[in-house]
């Protein structure tokens, strides 16, 4: 029997952030979007810690930002690193431009089955058609291009739709990202494993600190610790697959092993029990989730969040990556279904971007495990093998010369345009050893580089129709007054941002 046909402007595969957020402004500018998940929302996802551009740029312009405050999610000021051989912990907070200090410099520590349900619902009450358990069997295309998908409903039924343009939205796991014909090309740097479960009663910072993440290091890795509420922790491990084999056996031994070995986290614990029923009883894994894809996008289709990249976790930019991409996907689909960009264009962009955000992200993180100062164990010395085992930052730079384009001058026409590295300079909290390290690392441009996009991001999210940006590419292309769509700065003839007074 054959499969009940329909149609749609755009059919997204995935409920998590990147897909509710391209569904979502798509939606806005009136298309057909039928978002297929194959889940029961709200589900379990790891990757809690968020940054400020998800919150106050993609949220405003999702417009949850008021059901985000309501969340009463832990907030999150910036970061805390026990990094390097001195034990003392070192801060850095986050940064806005000079416009948006204060109220948008924070992000959430958030439980993602909480958070992504919201981001789902509202596409929904955006006019999102949102089906939930529907795993999708199939991608329909031809030798031109994508023409849909095939899907099971949540009655068994086999059904087809067929769209102008299909979004892969489906994460790590999913194999849909295979009919972009490319292949996940995973990192020689980040060959780590994480090992994550929860514990009810840790403690917490000094406040105002008391919601950042902590990172710490130890022989054989680093362990993240982010508090998601007064007393519920997320405690991960991130080891090299080297010491694969000691995750063998009884994984909750492992993780409190490794716990045991890292200093300051094993204090936070004491007297904190691990969550064993329910979502967070889970002693959980990840691998190999370093990677990207080697094209992102073929007529017809486009790959967003984890189906196109990911990168270490220590920065917490999983979410970021995410939602970044489904709005340059929905700006890209926007603009070819209006006839105002040619497909091969509007998606040069949004790969050019996407890419240059996961580069530079993955240069800088490079460079940051680089600055682990206790390098006698085999984890840290195995960071060495690649070329990024230089110490002299003017060196570091350079790898990531070749993508300063129009974003750095823009960088500088705001002055202290809210990069980390201005917010590092005002903290006064990096006085050990491996923070002042840090602190030359933060200062030099790679960070405005790394921060920029964000921060646009967020201008973008505040001040709408009066945010002008300039090309971040050669020849490329701008987002319109709404930012929901890409114009061509020879048409249009976008200003350039005033110097910041």
């Amino acid at each position: 029997m054959s499969p009940t046909v329909e149609s749609a402007d755009v059919v997204v595969i995935g409920g998590g952030p990147g897909g509710s957020t391209v569904s979502t402004l798509l939606a806005k500018r009136g298309h057909r979007v039928v978002l297929l998940e194959k889940e029961t929302f709200p589900r379990y996802q790891i990757g809690e810690s968020l940054l400020p551009s998800t919150v106050h740029g993609i949220g405003r312009l999702l417009g949850v930002t008021e059901e985000l405050e309501a969340a009463q999610f832990m907030v999150k000021r910036g970061g805390s690193f026990r990094w390097g051989s001195n034990p003392v912990p070192w801060n850095f907070l986050f940064a806005v431009a000079p416009e948006l200090s204060g109220p948008t410099s924070y992000a959430y520590q958030v439980e993602r089955l909480k958070f992504d349900e919201i981001l789902l619902r509202n596409a929904a009450r955006n006019g999102v058609d949102v089906r939930e358990n529907a795993p999708v069997t199939e991608v329909v295309a031809d030798d031109d291009r994508v023409r849909g998908v095939r899907y099971t409903d949540e009655d068994g039924g086999q059904r087809e739709i067929r769209a102008t343009f299909v979004v892969d939205a489906s994460g790590n796991r999913s194999r849909v990202h295979q009919n972009v014909r490319g292949e996940r090309i995973y990192s020689d740097f980040f060959k780590n494993i994480a090992l994550f479960g929860y514990f009810e009663g840790g403690k917490r910072l000094p406040a105002p600190d008391t919601g950042n993440i902590l990172c710490a290091a130890f022989d054989e890795g680093w362990i993240w610790y982010i508090p998601l509420s007064d007393t519920l922790t997320s405690v991960g491990a991130v080891i090299s697959r080297e010491h694969a084999a000691k995750l063998q056996g009884d994984q909750e031994q492992a993780l409190l092993g490794f716990i045991d070995r890292c200093a300051i986290v094993k204090d936070f614990l004491a007297g904190a029990t691990r969550v064993t029923e329910g979502t967070y009883g889970e002693i959980r894994t990840r691998k190999d989730y370093s990677y990207t894809n080697s094209t992102f996008h073929r007529p017809g289709m486009v790959l967003v969040g984890d189906a196109a990249c990911f990168i270490d976790p220590v920065f917490s930019t999983g979410v970021h990556l995410a939602t970044y991409s489904g709005l340059l996907a929905a700006r890209s689909i926007n603009s070819v279904l209006a006839g105002d960009v040619t497909e091969d264009r509007a998606f040069a962009e949004f790969e050019g971007r996407y890419r240059r955000e996961y580069r530079v992200f993955y240069e800088f993180l490079s460079a940051f495990y680089d600055m682990q100062s206790d390098e006698s164990s085999y984890f840290w010395r195995a960071r060495k093998v690649t070329n990024f085992n230089t110490t002299d930052l003017e060196a570091f730079v350079s790898l990531v010369g070749g993508v300063h384009s129009g974003e750095q001058a823009l960088t500088q026409a705001r002055k202290s345009s809210g990069a980390l590295a201005d917010a590092v300079e005002r903290t006064g909290d990096m006085q050990t050893e491996s923070g002042e390290r840090m602190h030359h690392l933060f200062g030099t441009p790679v960070v405005r580089e790394v921060m920029q996009e964000m921060n646009n991001i967020q201008v973008r999210g505040i001040r709408g129709a009066d945010a002008k940006e300039l090309p971040l590419l050669d020849n490329g292309l701008v987002p319109g007054p709404d930012g929901l769509s890409w114009m061509d700065p020879s048409v249009t003839a976008a200003p350039v941002l005033e110097e910041a007074k």
